[in-house]
């Protein structure tokens, strides 16, 4: 696979002193087990460094920026930030997609895999930064390509979560409290998947499926949101 490491940190505007930590945080593991003669390394170990790295970050800049809030909505808006979706959008916009280093296999996901695989290149690319560069570094790319989008999260309530939210504009818009029903349950013990709709008075809204209940009636709600107009 082509390496094309460069034109990501030209666009970044950050000069490497090691290359190597750039292209290492572009790798993926299916990459190495697929190529074992390479002589790279995957992502992981920045990915976890990048993570705390963007936690500091993320917490000190909502620690300032809110100064009225109390300690839970600011947790919920950090984890609305630094969630899957949040990053991986982040990555998109950065086209990061584009120098990834994948196995055959992976590089064919475009699904839901593509987006952690995403989410995390972007923690790996801060880990490789902050290693590079140093913490300044790391924090300015976190401003610039991450923390933008805090506004928007503020404005539409995406901090809260897809139940919490669908309740709230269902007793303001149709004066009810959501009823959510368990309809299904189907596999072993250890791996059961459960559907569950969501109802507004006898109305059924919309089902989500997940792995527990409350997964379940995570997604319901999320659906129930796109279903009404409501997202």
């Amino acid at each position: 696979m082509k390496d094309n490491t460069k034109q990501f940190a030209y666009k970044i505007g950050v000069s490497f002193n090691n290359a190597g930590l750039l292209i290492q945080a572009f790798t993926h593991r299916s990459y190495i087990n697929e190529n074992k003669a390479t002589h790279q390394e995957h992502n992981e170990r920045l990915e976890f460094l990048g993570d705390a790295v963007l936690e500091l970050v993320v917490t000190d800049f909502l620690f300032k920026k809110y100064p009225e809030k109390p300690e839970g909505e600011l947790t919920a808006l950090r984890s609305a930030l630094v969630n899957t979706q949040s990053l991986s959008q982040a990555a998109e916009r950065l086209s990061m997609n584009d120098y990834l280093f994948l196995s055959r296999g992976e590089a064919k996901d475009t699904g839901r895999a593509r987006q952690f695989i995403l989410a995390n290149t972007f923690e790996a690319v801060i880990g490789a930064l902050y290693t590079d560069q140093g913490y300044s570094v790391a924090e300015q790319f976190i401003h610039t390509y991450l923390l933008p989008e805090i506004d928007d999260i503020v404005k539409n309530k995406l901090w809260q979560d897809a139940k919490s939210r669908f309740q709230e504009l269902a007793q303001e818009k149709a004066s009810i409290t959501p009823r959510y029903e368990l309809l299904s349950e189907e596999g072993p013990d250890h791996d059961k998947c459960f559907t569950v709709g969501v109802f507004l008075d006898d109305a059924g809204i919309a089902e989500g499926s997940g792995k527990s209940k409350q997964e379940a009636e995570q997604e319901a709600a999320a659906h129930a949101l796109l279903k009404k107009g409501w997202a």
